[in-house]
Parts: C-alpha cells; structure tokens; sequence
C-alpha cells in the first residue's frame, strides 16, 4: 500500500465583500481548515532581505499580501519546490506543516500577513535546512 501523500501547498480565494465604500476581506476559523491561535504580519522587510528560511513540524499556516508583493518558496524536502507570488489580498497561501519556506522579494510598502494554528513554540521550529532533510527522511 502506498503512503498517504503529505497535504500540498495551496493557494486560495479570501472572501469579499463589496460596496461602494470598498472592500472587507474576512478569514475566520470558519474559512481556515485550523483554529486561528496567533496572527502576525512582516512589514518594513528590505527588498534584499528574505524571512523564513525554516520548517514547522505541526504549525499550519495561512498567508496573505495585505498590501505590495512579495514570494514564497516552499520546499517539502522530497524533491517538490513550490514557489508563489503573492500580490492580490483576496489570495491566500495555505502552508501545511513540514515544508521549508521562504519569503522574499518583498515590494517597497508590503505587509505580509499570517494566521497561525499554534501559539509561537520555539521546538516546532527546524531552522537548519539538514535537519529538515533528516526530520523528513524519518
């Protein structure tokens, strides 16, 4: 018997509402696939610089451009590389856990947004890209 795929990354549509004052976007639990424990946003990030650059054991995450642009690379340690441009706040990037991510090539004025399934536990965290690799491997 074949072992269960891992979940894949994927991108999804923020539900909107329109009037003519503007637009409300709304993500709830209701939308999100995890309870919301934690949200935090990057903001100010140089357009050189990248974050991320690790894995979460657990952690699942949904991530949006609430302004500007920025990428995601994603990495599930297997050989499948996934790289997402993210530009439009009505688009979210779900990032289930075990993949080695990055985010880069921030726009000038972008704020990148994330809801989080947990509460910040430095022991989900794999920061070293081999310890990845070996976590995956196990």
């Amino acid at each position: 018997m074949a072992e269960p795929r891992a979940e894949a990354p994927r991108l999804v549509s923020v539900p909107v509402v329109r009037d003519p004052r503007g637009a409300l976007a709304v993500i709830d639990c209701a939308f999100t696939d995890f309870n919301i424990q934690r949200v935090y946003f990057l903001y100010d990030v140089d357009s050189n610089s990248a974050r991320g650059s690790h894995a979460h054991r657990d952690l699942r995450q949904l991530i949006v451009a609430a302004s500007g642009s920025f990428r995601v690379s994603l990495d599930d340690g297997s050989g499948n590389y996934s790289e997402f441009e993210m530009r439009d706040p009505q688009t979210a990037l779900v990032v289930p856990p075990g993949h080695w991510r990055r985010i880069y090539d921030f726009s000038h004025g972008s704020v990148c947004l994330v809801l989080a399934s947990e509460q910040y536990n430095e022991a989900d965290y794999i920061r070293d890209y081999d310890e990845f690799l070996s976590w995956k491997r196990s």
